[in-house]
């Protein structure tokens, strides 16, 4: 079936492309994301090593230079200086020597700690997982080694004294590093995936590492522990407070099925991670099923909030998802805090998100109907994909109430909050393309009071749909694959009538845009 849907798509969007002119046709294909980045071409998963440096956002990511599936794992490279347009680099890290590259962290060395730096000036370096695959009676390894970069992330030399943390163990990976105020040196938090633990070192220098404490195993212990990242963020209402939050990647074992994430939160003196909820409890970073090793980013200064970016996939079916010649994406951009309610401080995340200044991509309706608001957006032409719509939804007397959206054929995708169940979902079952793994069609559900508002933030890409409800307090990412180009976004109620409807809808331009201020390059690796 899908071999023949993409194939009317494809000459669907042929016909389309004069409407897009600005958008090349190497980032026109019909689910290429128009407001995430993918690559050019070829696979990718985890983020890696996210910096900001001189001006420019870095994102290296799990990449395979010679196909669409998992293998030869390297670091690609995108940079960016506003979050939304990204400029893919050549590969930054390749596989050598039978060692792949799997994920890591990149920090700013400002006082040359390393010795790495030259010219007197900050330089950025690499910490990376070395893995060599288990080849015939010698078992996998996986080692920490370092790389470093003096001209902006351009060229990367890797430390002839690799590798500079290494145990003897197949599975021992996914540094996150960052400068510790508290113990003025590094720390890296690294992962025992099978023990369900997080080690954290101390170095002076990056080269040099020592054994400070351990956390775990605790909350999810369903898969295995990945992708580690340790990061202070702000409390909302406490004038200059904050708590350190550990979020853990897991696979298999999500709340979802596959691969999903969870966080802790604490605090942290520079040496111990100390959690402040019973270590039973498991805290969920996402609702949805396709959010994955989500790192935050190094360097940002320490009054900005901290930026978090994922992959946005499953372990489940990723080499499976219906995309070409890429197979892939990363999730918005999202700026973190926390917020305290009755049962505890909990994150909020909101969308890193550029709208249009042109009032012709804006729609804005308010204490609206549900039929005057279909009346409105039937036709429009801003409900074309890429688009967000931030809404205010008043329950009434109605059971469910919620969008449908990327509509075609008798196919949508479902966003309702059910008032009995105080339950809100997104539903892909009936989305379009859903045959190519038992484990796609799904409905994704978290608990959510609400008394009879609900605010809602969704964001709507070729392929995606990310909604974040009641001002960041979850979040739900789920892959989507749609029929056809022309597609419709319609409210619903079911039982009774909603209470009035708020809404502001943008379409959103796309990041591959010629006219953008940055412009995609093909990868020459």
């Amino acid at each position: 079936m899908f071999r023949s849907v993409l194939k009317l798509l494809t000459l669907v969007t042929l016909a389309v492309r004069a409407q897009n002119p600005a958008i090349p046709a190497a980032y026109d294909q019909p689910y290429r994301p128009q407001v995430h980045f993918s690559p050019h071409h070829n696979w990718t998963n985890d983020p890696n090593g996210l910096v900001y440096f001189e001006g420019e956002y870095h994102l290296f990511f799990q990449y395979n230079p010679f196909g669409d599936r998992w293998g030869h794992m390297s670091w690609g490279h995108a940079f960016s200086r506003d979050l939304v347009h990204w400029q893919e680099l050549p590969v930054a890290l390749p596989e050598e020597n039978g060692v792949m590259i799997f994920t890591g962290s990149t920090v700013v060395d400002n006082n040359n700690t390393s010795g790495f730096c030259t010219g007197g000036k900050p330089c950025l370096v690499a910490i990376y997982t070395g893995h060599t695959p288990k080849i015939d009676t010698h078992p996998a390894l996986q080692t920490q080694n370092l790389a470093y970069s003096n001209d902006r992330g351009r060229t990367w030399t890797k430390f002839t004294g690799n590798p500079v943390l290494n145990l003897n163990l197949p599975d021992f990976r996914d540094p996150g590093v960052f400068w510790s105020a508290q113990g003025k040196r590094w720390v890296m938090a690294v992962a025992l995936p099978r023990d369900r633990r997080v080690r954290f070192y101390g170095s002076p220098d990056l080269k040099h590492w020592d054994l400070l404490s351990e956390f775990g195993p605790a909350g999810a212990t369903g898969g295995v522990w990945e992708c580690p990242t340790l990061f202070e963020a702000p409390v909302e209402g406490e004038n200059g407070g904050t708590r350190w939050v550990l979020k853990v990647g897991l696979n298999p074992g999500a709340l979802q099925g596959g691969s999903g994430e969870q966080y802790f939160v604490g605090r942290f003196d520079g040496t111990r991670f100390v959690n402040e909820n019973p270590d039973s409890q498991t805290l969920w970073t996402d609702y949805g099923k396709d959010c994955y090793c989500a790192l935050t980013f190094n360097g940002l200064a320490k009054s900005a909030k901290p930026v978090m970016l994922g992959w946005m996939n499953n372990w489940q079916y990723a080499n499976q998802v219906p995309t070409s010649p890429w197979r892939g994406q990363m999730t918005a951009p999202r700026q973190l805090a926390l917020r305290k309610y009755r049962e505890g401080l909990r994150l909020v995340q909101q969308p890193v998100v550029r709208h249009s200044e042109s009032k012709q991509k804006h729609l804005r309706l308010s204490d609206q109907t549900g039929k005057e608001i279909n009346q409105a957006l039937r036709n429009n032409p801003i409900v074309r994909e890429p688009f967000e719509i931030r809404a205010t939804l008043s329950l009434g007397a109605a059971d469910e109430i919620g969008w449908k959206l990327l509509g075609s054929d008798g196919t949508a995708t479902t966003v309702g909050y059910d008032k009995k169940r105080q339950e809100l979902f997104v539903d892909r079952a009936h989305s379009g393309v859903v045959d190519f793994s038992p484990y796609f069609p799904t409905r994704t559900a978290v608990p959510l009071p609400a008394s009879d508002s609900l605010e809602l933030d969704i964001l709507v890409d070729r392929s995606s749909v990310e909604v974040f409800a009641q001002q960041g307090r979850v979040a739900i990412t789920n892959l989507v694959f749609p029929l056809g180009v022309s597609q419709t976004v319609e409210f619903y109620s079911r039982a009774a009538e909603a209470g009035p409807i708020a809404v502001d809808l943008w379409n959103l331009d796309s990041i591959w845009a010629t006219g953008g201020r940055l412009k995609p390059v093909t990868n020459s690796r």
